[in-house]
């Protein structure tokens, strides 16, 4: 059996993920493991930068007044998550997966190291502040993990740069 892989994601993945997981995996028995964080840690000065350089300026305001429920949040993990795993299913060794909370990295970091992972990935949505100044969740993932980390841009075959 290989090693397994452990995905960190933040959006629901789909088709075109399916299709780049099952490259990396490449016929083999590797069990995957998806990770979707409860709380993606916004921080309030990236994410209005982030928005207005998307040119989502109402968007950018409105985030600024907006409180998150951690209820709401969790929930919509759980989603992400099911709709993650179904669309993963059937690769590999096996696909299981869970809801983590506290930081997305720290949680990646932590599975990787107690089911032996040989491989991290990454699958977020472009986020223009964090991947120019290298503070993204891969980056930092590798840097504490000391292997590569595979950056994924979600819905796309696009890999980012860590």
């Amino acid at each position: 059996m290989s090693d397994p892989i452990v995905i960190l994601t933040e959006e629901p993945l789909g088709a075109d993920d399916r299709v780049n997981i099952e490259t990396l995996v490449a016929g083999g028995d590797a069990p995957l493991v998806v990770l979707v964080p409860a709380n993606t840690e916004r921080h309030l000065l990236v994410d209005f930068l982030e928005n207005l350089s998307l040119l989502e300026i109402a968007k950018a305001f409105r985030e600024l007044t907006e409180s998150p429920d951690p209820a709401a949040e969790r929930a919509e993990a759980a989603e992400t998550l099911a709709v993650s795993l179904t669309a993963l299913a059937g690769l590999g060794g096996g696909v299981s997966g869970e809801v983590v909370e506290g930081r997305p990295v720290d949680g990646l970091v932590a599975k990787v190291k107690e089911i032996g992972a040989g491989q991290a990935v990454v699958i977020t949505r472009p986020h223009a502040v964090a991947d120019t100044f290298h503070t993204d969740w891969a980056n930092k993932a590798q840097d504490q993990l000391g292997l590569p980390v595979l950056h994924l841009y979600a819905g796309s075959g696009f890999i980012g740069d860590s």
